[in-house]
Formats: C-alpha cells, structure tokens, sequence
C-alpha cells in the first residue's frame, strides 16, 4: 500500500493558500449539513502534491473517517484507463483506430439502426458504414445506456435485463453479445452519446490482448506505475478502506445503497466503471498522462499517442452539446467541451460552465469522483466522495471555480 502525502507548500507552486482554505470550508460544510459523508481533494503542480485535504467520513455509521488511503469507487473514471490499455495496444500494432469492431467482435459485423417504432415493432436498417474501435473511444459508436429514458433503444436495453449495463449473472463477453444484439440508436461517428462502449472497448482488449481485462490492466499499468490498490475488486485487508456508498433519498440527506465492487472478483469486468483506487493511485496515473506516457522511468505510450488521447475527436471541433445525441446531452455543462480518445477535452473556455483551463481533460465517475489534468497550468485534480446523486448538483462547477481561484500564478 502506498500513500498520498502532500509534498510542497501551496506557495511554492505558485498556488493561493487562502484560496485552498476557501474550497476546504465549502466542502466541508457540505459534509457538516449532511450533504456528503465526507471528501477527499488533491491538487498537485509540476508533479508535486501542494494541497491535501481529507474531511468527514468515509462509514458514518461506523464512525470511520476519510484518510489519505481510503479506497474509492470510481465507476466512469475507469474509462480512461481502459483507453490507455487500448492504446498500448495499438502501439504494438495489434489494434487500430480504424479496425472495425467486428473484426475482433464478429457480432458487432453487421450493426443495424434504429429506424422508428418501439417495443416489438421496432424497424432498423443496415448501418451506413462500419462500427469502428475508434467509435468506441469516442462514445459516437451509436451505443447508449438503458437509464436515459430519451429514446426508444433505451427502452429495448431495459428489455433485454442491462438496466445496469450488464446482464444479470453475465460476463463482459456475453454482455456485450447482447449489446450486439440491439439496434444502435444512431449510424457510428454522427452525434456523441454517453454509453456502453467502453465496456465493448474493454472486451475488444480481452480478445486482443489473449487475458482478462482485470489481468491485462494489472500487469500493464497498474503494477508498472505502482498503482499498488488499484482494481476491480476489494481484498479482505483493503475492505476496512473501502468507503460506503451512498444515495440521496427524496426527503433530502443521504443514506447508505448497495454498490459494487463486491468481495471476490466479479463475474463482469466493467471497461466503463468497474475499479477501485486510492488517491495515490489516480495521482500516478495522472502523472503518467501529464508526463506524456512516462513516469519514473517507465514508458507507457509514446508523447504523441498522449497527445492524440488528449484532444478533440469530435467532427468539425464540435463540443459536446453540439454534437450530443437530444435531449440527454443537451445541457449547459457539455458547453466548450469536445471529447477525446476516453477523456473530455476542454476546448472553448469561453463557454465552459466553470472556469477551465484550454486543453484541459479528465473524466468523473456517478458517485461523485472527478480528476483533471490541466496542461496549461501544469495542474492535476482529483476530488472523491461517494454519493450517487439523484440530479446532476454542483459539486464539479464549484471545485472547478475554487481551483480556479487558488491559481495566483
């Protein structure tokens, strides 16, 4: 186990320390009304830890309290690294961008769109081009998620049991059969939607790669880059770690939900958002994308395949509310952020929601986890919690603004 230390003093970085004390109390009043359990935030410059603040608690009810290695669920924070295995993959020359899925995943040969009608009279047509990994990385695959409730091939995953992305009982492999099975809600790279691609991504890395994806995320990055509690399961010595999962009920506070991952090894392998990891853990990993695919002497990608990773991917420049699929990405937040190979790319700061740097990019999870690498600014963010909101809040607006104003230099 290795553990997160802050190691410069915010002023040696050319970062406000009054400016840092004012994000700590905005969180932690947060946790003091009853909001969140309580937190976890790390900004580093030039690779140095310079602000480190855990507050509140990591089990209420059992009256433990967040600590710099506590275990985190970090669901959609998961998609990144699965890029970076894709990647790896790629710069051995046994995959590409432009492969089509089918090639490596023969039920995604022949993808059909959704054409009109629902339920059992829906009418699909064959898809005007191939589905590409490419598609995949870029969530403009055609692929979509049973919550959103905005189109009828949401409606025909709830049907088929992936209410949860998964099948009931299943693994990645059959799982994603099934995903082959439905209709796609668009032909592949013409709108970006938020789906179950990088689960298919994570599958394509299982087939390619000869090992299961928890194996081959393992043995190539987290192990190389000392990610030393990274995962997709929790141990019986990191389960004490592990923080409680929680919900927001309709008459406000938050409660204890059930959530992944279980004890053991699951059966579903999840590319999308199946890992566990400490603060430490997504600092290297941060690093490793911030140093341009190198950390302490070790080499995980190329500076140019980081650099194609790291910026826009959508057609024509086009941020996300532009490009995203209506009503579900039509929101104010997707404004002057395009999408990379895994990551959001901040592309207009002009029109962002919260003050971002140009170029900016990261990923967050739904039980309320974020992290960004800012390379303007030479700056890493990471914030943890566990609350799975009912409603999109304003935990990620607000620790953007107070980073933002913490910056002096």
């Amino acid at each position: 186990m290795a553990v997160l230390r802050q190691e410069a003093g915010p002023e040696e970085v050319g970062l406000d320390a009054g400016a840092l004390e004012r994000l700590d109390r905005h969180f932690a009043r947060r946790v003091d009304e009853g909001r969140l359990p309580g937190f976890l935030v790390a900004v580093a410059r030039g690779g140095r830890v310079a602000h480190l603040t855990a507050y509140g608690a990591r089990d209420i009810a059992a009256g433990l309290p967040v600590e710099s290695d506590t275990l985190w669920r970090i669901y959609s924070m998961t998609k990144p690294v699965t890029s970076v295995g894709a990647l790896m993959l790629m710069e051995e020359g046994r995959l590409s961008l432009d492969d089509p899925v089918g090639r490596h995943l023969p039920a995604f040969a022949e993808p059909r769109v959704y054409e009109s009608g629902s339920g059992d009279r829906v009418r699909t047509r064959p898809a005007s081009g191939p589905l590409l990994v490419r598609h995949l990385m870029t969530h403009t695959a055609g692929l979509t998620f049973a919550f959103y409730h905005a189109h009828p091939v949401d409606a025909l995953y709830r049907a088929a049991g992936l209410e949860s992305s998964v099948l009931p009982g299943s693994d990645l492999a059959r799982t994603t059969e099934v995903y082959a099975s439905l209709p796609l809600q668009f032909d592949p790279g013409t709108q970006w939607n938020y789906s179950v691609a990088s689960n298919v991504l994570g599958r394509i890395i299982e087939v390619v790669s000869g090992q299961p994806l928890d194996v081959y995320l393992t043995e190539r990055i987290f192990r190389p880059l000392g990610m030393t509690d990274a995962g997709f399961e929790v141990s019986d010595e990191q389960a004490v770690r592990l923080a409680e999962l929680y919900g927001e009920p309709d008459d406000g506070g938050i409660q204890p939900i059930a959530g992944l991952p279980l004890r053991g090894r699951p059966r579903f392998l999840s590319g999308s958002g199946g890992m566990v990891a400490s603060a430490h853990d997504m600092h290297r990993f941060m690093e490793l994308l911030r140093r341009r695919g190198e950390l302490d002497g070790t080499r995980l990608l190329a500076p140019g395949t980081v650099d194609l990773m790291t910026r826009n991917h959508l057609p024509g420049g086009a941020d996300l509310r532009a490009f995203g699929s209506r009503p579900a990405h039509d929101e104010p937040g997707n404004e002057g952020v395009g999408f990379g190979l895994g990551v959001s790319v901040v592309i207009d700061p002009s029109r962002t929601q919260a003050p971002s740097g140009l170029g900016s990019y990261g990923w967050s999870g739904v039980a309320t986890t974020t992290f960004w690498v800012d390379p303007g600014r030479d700056l890493t963010v990471q914030f943890y919690t566990q609350v799975r909101p009912r409603s999109s809040h304003t935990v990620f607006p607000d620790l953007k603004r107070l980073v933002h104003e913490a910056v002096a230099r």
